[in-house]
């Protein structure tokens, strides 16, 4: 057997281990990872010494990053979340919009949202909102959620800061900015396909009435300026501070990408627009206007804004530790020689990859769960045979975005999320599937179509 052939059975057994660790060991992902790694530098046969310079490698180059954007991302939305910013972003949007034109409303809510807070904490916090509508209008209740749910999504998984771009685009060496720009790009036509137009269609299919077990606190919850009083005694925060303060790093980070492309070299104010906009300074900014804004203006004292940052943290934590151990493996096959092999083998089969990067991820959501994950290994797979191509940065986030597109797909019970839509919609399995899979598949499909017709221009 030829090494090359050799190099590709040890990446496959690789990943088949990973998946096995993963979904029927139920090991935590962090570890399968880091055990994985281990296991392909003994196999290519790697010195001891090699494997640990390549394990520090791996792990220093992708967290020296992320750890601090996913940080200061995740202090930034629990202190927006703590201050019902969510709640007052959907009930404008639906009062501007009107009941009628509810679900368009909340799928832009769901967009905005998503992107400094978690989709399943804003899924948490804004059902009372779902629930009043149903029984206001009657409708079934997927008529309002699958928008929701849709905006949800595609920023969960297309729009940095949230974790799973934000570790796809570090482990690939993607441009950010660039990042934001396609993840919009590819993501508001398939918010819209998957929210207020699938939405439409699926609630006339499947009537699903408000839970019986949540039935009581929305009959409470008659109208939807009561939400305000329910969810917090004070006044929830302004309709413009909160846009205002989701749309700021987004706007930041663009800037710092366009910045060169319009302005002279050596220009004050381009390096200051580079300065500001880099992650790091553009989620410090935010962060810290976050506590001021949302924390001290609003009667928040020292120690409640640190002990609800520090919170924060502990999820952020374990997401910063699973994608450095993706860095690990994906240093792993770049020191071993997989990803030059494998490179050789697609660009023998004529596989664009566009199309390779989405069907790793595919793969992988499909068998491990979830997105972020899904993101971390695909992404840990790609870079070593991108390390061999010459790609420019506008290229590259759209691999971001692809990988992304492929990661969202078709959810199903081995997801955390698809338990969680079940038991607050109070659906049935089957009708879970219909519903909310499909929204998934819609997004997934559509993201990948709109990266194909990109990468058409920018290869």
């Amino acid at each position: 057997m030829g090494e090359s052939a050799w190099l590709i059975i040890v990446a496959v057994l690789g990943v088949v281990a990973l998946l096995f660790l993963v979904m029927k060991s139920k090991l935590q992902a962090f570890l399968a990872l880091i055990l994985i790694s281990f296991a392909v530098g003994l196999a290519v046969g790697m010195t001891p010494e090699d494997i640990i310079a390549t394990f520090e490698k791996g792990m220093g180059e992708t967290v020296a990053f992320i750890a601090i954007v996913i940080g200061l991302g995740a202090m930034f939305g629990e202190v927006l979340k703590v201050s019902g910013g969510a709640e007052r972003l959907a009930l404008t949007m639906i009062n501007k919009f009107g009941v009628n034109r509810s679900s368009w409303a909340l799928g832009i809510a769901g967009l905005i949202i998503s992107v400094p807070i978690f989709l399943d904490v804003a899924l948490v916090i804004l059902m009372p909102i779902l629930y009043t509508l149903a029984n206001k209008t009657k409708k079934s209740l997927l008529f309002f959620g699958v928008p929701l749910l849709a905006g949800l999504l595609v920023a969960h998984g297309m729009i940095p800061p949230t974790p799973g771009p934000i570790a796809a685009a570090t482990i690939l060496g993607a441009d950010i900015g660039w990042v934001i720009l396609f993840g919009f790009i590819a993501g508001i036509p398939a918010m819209i396909l998957a929210g207020p137009v699938f939405g439409g269609f699926i609630s006339k299919k499947i009537h699903v009435p408000v839970p019986e077990m949540m039935n009581e606190q929305a009959a409470a919850l008659a109208d939807l300026e009561e939400i305000d009083k329910a969810n917090n005694k004070k006044e929830l925060p302004s309709f413009i501070s909160v846009i205002s303060i989701i749309l700021l790093p987004l706007v930041l980070m663009l800037c710092n990408t366009l910045a060169p492309f319009i302005l002279e070299e050596g220009s004050v104010l381009r390096n200051i627009l580079v300065f500001i906009g880099h992650p790091y300074a553009a989620l410090t900014i935010t962060t810290l206007l976050t506590f001021f804004i949302f924390g001290t203006k609003r009667g928040y004292s020292k120690d409640d804004i640190q002990e609800i940052t520090t919170k924060a943290l502990e999820p952020a934590g374990i997401i910063i530790l699973i994608t450095g151990a993706g860095g690990i493996f994906g240093e792993m096959l770049v020191a071993s020689g997989v990803g030059d092999v494998m490179a050789s083998t697609m660009e023998q089969v004529q596989l664009p990859i566009v199309v390779f990067a989405f069907l790793t991820a595919v793969l992988l959501r499909i068998s491990v769960g979830s997105v972020t994950v899904a993101m971390v290994t695909s992404s840990s797979i790609i870079a070593p045979i991108l390390a061999t191509m010459s790609i420019s940065d506008p290229m590259m986030a759209v691999l971001v975005i692809t990988i992304a597109s492929g990661a969202v797909i078709a959810p199903h019970v081995n997801d955390s999320g698809f338990w969680m839509v079940n038991r607050y919609f109070g659906m049935s399995i089957g009708d879970t599937l219909k519903s909310w899979t499909t929204l998934a598949t819609i997004i997934s499909f559509v993201g990948f179509g709109i990266c194909l017709i990109l990468s058409a221009f920018l290869m």
